[in-house]
């Protein structure tokens, strides 16, 4: 039995985020998640650091939080934001009063948004449909999720924090009235391990209705499910958003080497949320209307379809979720339901993941009765201390760079050079730095902390490699084989709901490669 400050269930950028700031203001902190980090929605949307112009005609309380944590972020995660620019496009059909509106709304919330020529739009954006008849250019940008989640995760751990992943909350400890800990099982060993915490916070996503039940403290959520498509180019070199109310397939993101186009929004169920599946339905949608805004994408291989599921709170009945606000909600069940110790913290975005977390580290140390300000806006995360691209080296060193920031300079590319992912330039160095350094055991774990296997090949020419490589830096050589059977099973989830044309042939020379 081990006793902390806080408690917090989940290891999304959230929980990860709220791990970081409790750390850094001195509190003895546990982050405990039953997968990998960034195993739910914060791993399944598309990469957008939002200026908050999507929201700030429908939600501008969400839409000034936005531009105000995009600020923030370009500051103290440079290396996991690509400053992109984006563009709202008005198509034919569009509604054409919509753009007046839009930059009304903006600039209420404080957004940049500036009305351009459509003809200066496609200049600066040649991918654009070339029919557009308007453009507001805004401050988006592209920012990679998994780095973002996992410099907060090595943050927290420097400042003292202990997180424990595979380990599944199977019941909150309740005293006199208080929430005071959880029983948690170790999924592989099966071990039983009791946390005892002053505070704990549920921060389990889409999952922390289930948490709640635990606690015997309603909370209903609103599961929405989002689908997207991962392209095998970079098509676009600006976001492009849809100059409309918020609809299907009316945002491409580029991203490192790719392309993403999102999303789709329906109601889902709870007892969903452990297997979500793409429909051959929503593939259609999104080709289709991702074609109007971007025409060159009907002529770009579709690399494969993935879907992650928002956990809205809201009492709305609107089925696809569009009309919930994207705000911050944090719970104080001491106050709603008389349940000391326990805080819930839902809603919010990608983009907003650093404000939730100062609004509910603030109230674990209002309830510890301590005063320690939060410095997260003002302290670079672990990579992002300074801007960090070797002027001399090759490629490899420099794609590490941009992934990993400072950190790079910890890797040995002098002894361990050999490049093992040619699509993402990852050399053995950067294996060999994730498994000592970011809690690396398996391929899948090592492509979010890398993006090995995330470049257009998916995995196809490498992993054999990469998994003999991986294998013998866990000092576990003859466990390449279970590696790579294990990897190529959990991509071809997402790679069965686009197969045709080049994706089938390219799924069919997966199979064959790695079939025993």
């Amino acid at each position: 039995m081990k006793e902390y400050d806080v408690l917090i269930i989940g290891g999304g950028i959230t929980g990860v985020g709220i791990a970081r700031d409790c750390a850094m203001r001195g509190l003895r902190t546990i982050l405990v998640e039953r997968q990998d980090l960034t195993n739910g929605a914060t791993g399944r949307n598309h990469g957008l650091l939002h200026s908050g112009a999507r929201y700030a005609v429908a939600d501008p309380d969400s839409a000034a939080e936005c531009i105000k944590e995009n600020r923030i972020l370009r500051r103290i995660a440079a290396n996991c934001v690509e400053p992109t620019g984006g563009l709202f496009v008005t198509l034919p059909g569009d509604d054409v009063g919509y753009a007046g509106t839009l930059m009304k709304a903006c600039h209420r919330a404080g957004i940049d948004a500036k009305e351009i020529d459509p003809a200066e739009a496609i200049r600066l954006e040649p991918a654009l449909n070339k029919s557009a008849v308007g453009a507001i250019k805004v401050p988006d940008a592209s920012i990679d999720p998994f780095r973002l989640a996992t410099a907060n995760a090595v943050d927290a751990r420097l400042h003292g924090a202990t997180i424990l992943t595979y380990h599944e909350v199977v019941q909150l400890l309740r005293e006199n009235g208080s929430i005071v800990g959880a029983r948690l099982r170790q999924l592989d060993s099966g071990e039983m391990v009791t946390v005892r915490a002053a505070v704990t916070v549920n921060a389990a996503g889409v999952w922390g209705q289930k948490i709640a039940g635990m606690a015997d403290v309603p909370l209903t959520l609103l599961p929405s499910k989002g689908s997207l498509l991962i392209f095998g180019h970079r098509v676009a070199k600006m976001t492009l958003n849809r100059c409309r109310k918020p609809a299907s397939a009316d945002i491409l993101v580029p991203g490192d080497v790719v392309s993403v186009l999102g999303t789709t929004s329906s109601k889902v169920s709870i007892e969903e949320c452990d297997n979500i599946r793409v429909t051959s339905a929503e593939v259609d949608e999104l080709l289709q209307e991702g074609c109007a805004l971007a025409p060159i994408l009907a002529q770009t291989r579709v690399l494969r379809a993935y879907a992650g599921v928002r956990p809205l709170y809201s009492a709305s009945n609107d089925p696809t979720g569009r009309s919930v606000s994207r705000g911050i909600t944090i719970i104080d069940h001491e106050l709603s339901d008389g349940l000391h110790g326990f805080i819930t913290a839902t809603g919010g975005k990608l983009t907003t993941y650093r404000l939730m977390a100062e609004q509910v580290s603030d109230m674990v140390c209002q309830k510890l009765k301590i005063r320690r300000r939060c410095r997260t806006a003002d302290k670079p995360l672990p990579g992002s201390e300074k801007d960090f691209f070797p002027a001399e080296g090759n490629l490899s060193r420099k794609a590490a760079a941009m992934r990993h920031g400072t950190r790079s300079s910890q890797m040995d590319f002098d002894s361990k050079s050999e490049v093992l992912c040619g699509c993402e330039h990852v050399t053995r160095a950067e294996i060999a730095y994730a498994v000592k350094n970011l809690d690396v055991h398996n391929l899948v774990e090592l492509r979010r902390r890398t993006r090995v296997g995330m470049g257009t090949c998916q995995g196809s020419f490498c992993m054999g490699k990469v998994a003999t490589a991986l294998a013998e830096e866990l000092g576990r050589p003859e466990d390449a084989d279970r590696l790579v059977a294990q990897y190529v099973q959990e991509r071809w989830k997402g790679i069965a709901p686009v197969c045709w044309g080049e994706s089938l042939r390219e799924a069919e020379y997966m199979r064959k490669l790695y079939r025993k």
